[in-house]
């Protein structure tokens, strides 16, 4: 995989951000505000979780904007952990508590339209801090609110049988510009804990139609890019929504694999929940 996202990802990536924004409004206006789209939010509060995303986003790449008034919330950033992200998502609802509709979706379209912008002219590879520690690239801070609006979009269709798609083109961008970013630019302690750390490097490939393959390898506890000449232990074919789904706990993994949307296989694919446990997305 190259050491840099190219040009043209990164045109892929903002038009993707763009559609899907457009998209999931459409959506959020059709349905019922008060439904339940999941167990603990309602269709407006995934507005206002989806909106305070963006609004976080543009911060980071325009210091200038107005910040999310949550107090003590850069003191909070860097202890944040996939599995303490729905606390951090909590503690930013609690403190957000405008729940209008009409008025969510218009600061939603409008910040990311300040994100866009904001980043416009800029090296996708450019990077910013994230939870946890981490560096993302512009190019995978784009992707990462691209795939909140295609899971959470699966949330609200969910409310009223209405179809959603999840784009491979898009849904791909998760993986390769979000995953692959935060490894090559640093996780910090985003992904803490997970599976004990072992003197076996587990090498694990990811691979769609829509992007590059990216192969990952897991020693001693840390995830880095393994050498381009390392045997993969397990791949993983996949179609990227279907993946992105299961890896944030809509779809079963039992599910996944038996519709053929994601397949296993390599030479030691036993290897590979212990992977899967370090290598783990908030679900």
């Amino acid at each position: 995989m190259a050491a840099t996202v190219s040009e043209q990802r990164w045109r892929v990536a903002r038009t993707a951000l763009a559609d899907q924004t457009d998209r999931f409004l459409d959506l959020v206006r059709a349905t019922p505000p008060a439904a339940k789209a999941t167990a603990h939010w309602s269709v407006v509060d995934t507005l206002a979780h989806v909106g305070s995303l963006a609004w976080y986003y543009v911060c980071l790449v325009d210091p200038e904007h107005r910040p999310l008034p949550v107090p003590g919330l850069h003191r909070q950033l860097p202890d944040i952990t996939v599995d303490t992200v729905a606390d951090f998502n909590d503690v930013l609802l609690r403190h957000l508590t405008e729940r209008d509709p009409q008025a969510l979706a218009d600061r939603l379209r409008a910040d990311v339209g300040q994100l866009l912008l904001a980043s416009e002219g800029r090296r996708p590879d450019e990077t910013v801090p994230w939870l946890g520690g981490a560096r993302v690239p512009l190019a995978g801070l784009c992707a990462h609110l691209v795939n909140e609006l295609l899971i959470h979009g699966h949330d609200v269709a969910h409310v009223t049988g209405r179809p959603w798609s999840l784009p491979g083109r898009d849904a791909a961008l998760f993986m390769e510009l979000f995953l692959a970013g935060v490894v090559r630019h640093g996780y910090g302690r985003l992904i803490d804990g997970g599976a004990p750390p072992s003197e076996r490097p587990v090498v694990v490939e990811f691979r769609s139609a829509y992007a590059a393959p990216v192969r990952l390898m897991l020693h001693r506890g840390r995830m880095t890019f393994a050498a381009p000449d390392a045997r993969p232990d397990a791949r993983i074919d996949h179609d990227p929504g279907t993946l992105n789904l299961m890896m944030f706990g809509r779809v079963s993994r039992a599910r996944a694999v038996l519709t053929g949307k994601v397949r296993i296989s390599g030479r030691r694919p036993w290897l590979l929940p212990g992977f899967l446990r370090k290598f783990r997305t908030p679900s």
